[in-house]
C-alpha cells in the first residue's frame, strides 16, 4: 500500500480515537467542522480590523469614545462567534452529541490512581489548574490588603513588614490549595505517604531547586536584602526588583536584568550598599609628582569635595596621603554622599573637578614613567695589550 492510498484510508474511514469510535471520518471533521471554524476566526479578526480602520478612525470624535465603541462591538462580534461555533458544533455532531459527551466525560472522569477514598483522574486534574490560580490570586489579594491596612499601620521597619506580609502571602496560598484540593474530592491524608516517597525521589533528583526555596525563606526571615537595595553579587552591581520564593531579580547600571537564584544569595557574600543606611564613602584616587605642593594639593581636593553636589556636609570630607608610588605621591579624597545611587555621578564629578583645578594651580599629575641609565663601556686595557703582543 502507497503513502497516498494510506492516507486516503485514514481520511475515509471512521475516526477512532483509543477506544473511541465516531460516526464521522476525519475528511468530514476537517470539512464541515475545522475549516468553517477556522473561516469563522479569520472573518472575525477582519471585521474588527476593519471596524477600526474604515470606520472608527476617520470619525471625527474622541479617542476614548472610539475605543468605547470598538470595545462593544468586539464583545457583539464575540457573542456572535460563540453562537455559530454553537450551532456549528451541534449541527456536526446532530443527535449524537450526547453519546460523545458522555463518553468523553467517562473518559475524563475514569481514575487512573485510587489512593483510599481519593480518585485521581483526568478532571480532577484539569480542575486543579484554576484552584491553584485562584489561591495565587487570593494570597495576592491578601498581601495586598494586609500592607495597605494592618501593617501600614503599625510602626515597624520596611524589612520586616516586607517579611511579614509576604509570609502571610505563602501562607494563605497553601491553605487555598489544601482547602481547594479538598472540595475538588482529594483526601490529603490518604496521599501523605504517596508524596512522602515522592519527596525522598524528587528529594534527591531537585537538592538545587529545593535549595533556591529553603534560601528564600532565609532571606524572607534574616532579611540580608530588600527590594530596592543595590548589591554587588558575582561582579555584577544592580538594584533588587523583586525577590521571590525561588530567585531573586536584578536589574543591573547598564539595564540588564538576571535572575540570581537564591541560594548564591545566601551562600556567598553580598556586598549591599544600603544594608541598614543609603549613605556611602566615595574615593578619588589621584598621584601628584613629588615636586608638587602636598598641602596645596590637599587644600584644593578638600575644597572640591565641599563643592561636590552630591555630597553632605557631614561627616565631612578628607584627604589621605594614601602610599608613594613610582610616579607619584597617591592622594585618595573620601567624601560621603546622601545616596549609594549616585555613586558614579559623585566620582565623575569630583574627578572633571580635580583635572580642572589641578590645572589652575599648577599641581601636576604625573604619567608612569621609567628612567634607564645607560652605563659606558668598561675598557679591559689588560686585554687589549695581551692582544697587540
Amino acid at each position: 500500500m502507497t503513502v497516498i492510498e494510506s492516507i486516503s484510508q485514514f481520511l475515509l474511514s471512521p475516526l477512532k480515537i483509543g477506544g473511541m469510535s465516531f460516526l464521522f471520518t476525519p475528511a468530514q471533521a476537517m470539512f464541515r467542522l475545522l475549516l468553517p471554524i477556522l473561516l469563522i476566526f479569520i472573518a472575525y479578526k477582519i471585521l474588527l480590523l476593519l471596524i477600526r480602520r474604515l470606520i472608527l478612525k476617520p470619525l471625527k470624535i474622541e479617542e476614548e469614545i472610539k475605543n468605547r465603541i470598538y470595545r462593544y462591538t468586539r464583545l457583539v462580534l464575540r457573542i456572535a462567534v460563540f453562537i455559530l461555533l454553537f450551532s456549528l458544533i451541534t449541527g456536526f455532531f446532530g443527535s449524537e452529541i450526547q453519546y460523545y459527551i458522555t463518553t468523553i466525560w467517562n473518559i475524563l472522569t475514569r481514575p487512573f490512581y485510587t489512593a483510599g477514598t481519593s480518585r485521581i483522574s483526568i478532571i480532577t486534574i484539569l480542575l486543579a489548574i484554576p484552584i491553584v490560580y485562584l489561591a495565587s490570586w487570593t494570597a495576592r489579594i491578601t498581601k495586598k490588603f494586609i500592607d495597605a491596612t494592618v501593617l501600614y499601620k503599625l510602626s515597624i521597619d520596611e524589612a520586616v513588614r516586607f517579611t511579614i506580609s509576604n509570609l502571610i502571602r505563602y501562607g494563605v496560598m497553601v491553605l487555598a490549595i489544601l482547602i481547594g484540593l479538598s472540595i475538588i474530592g482529594i483526601n490529603l491524608s490518604s496521599l501523605a505517604v504517596l508524596f512522602g516517597v515522592l519527596g525522598i525521589g524528587v528529594g534527591f533528583g531537585l537538592q538545587n531547586v529545593v535549595s533556591n526555596y529553603i534560601s528564600g525563606l532565609i532571606i524572607f526571615m534574616e532579611r540580608p536584602l530588600k527590594e530596592g537595595d543595590r548589591i554587588l553579587v558575582n561582579g555584577l552591581e544592580g538594584d533588587v526588583i523583586h525577590i521571590r520564593l525561588r530567585s531573586t531579580i536584578i536589574n543591573t547600571l547598564t539595564n540588564e536584568t538576571i535572575v540570581v537564584p537564591n541560594s548564591q544569595l545566601v551562600g556567598n557574600s553580598i556586598h549591599n550598599y544600603s544594608y541598614q543606611d543609603k549613605r556611602i564613602i566615595v574615593i578619588n584616587d589621584v598621584q601628584v609628582s613629588y615636586s608638587s605642593d602636598l598641602e596645596l594639593a590637599r587644600d584644593v581636593l578638600l575644597g572640591i569635595a565641599e563643592r561636590n553636589p552630591y555630597a553632605l556636609k557631614k561627616p565631612s570630607p578628607f584627604v589621605r596621603v594614601a602610599a608613594f608610588q613610582d610616579s607619584g605621591i597617591e592622594l585618595a579624597l573620601w567624601t560621603w554622599i546622601s545616596d549609594h545611587t549616585q555613586k558614579y555621578s559623585a566620582i565623575s564629578w569630583a574627578n572633571m573637578e580635580i583635572w580642572r583645578e589641578f590645572k589652575k594651580a599648577g599641581i601636576s599629575i604625573p604619567f608612569p614613567q621609567v628612567d634607564l641609565h645607560v652605563k659606558e663601556p668598561v675598557v679591559h686595557i689588560a686585554s687589549k695589550e695581551h692582544g697587540s703582543t
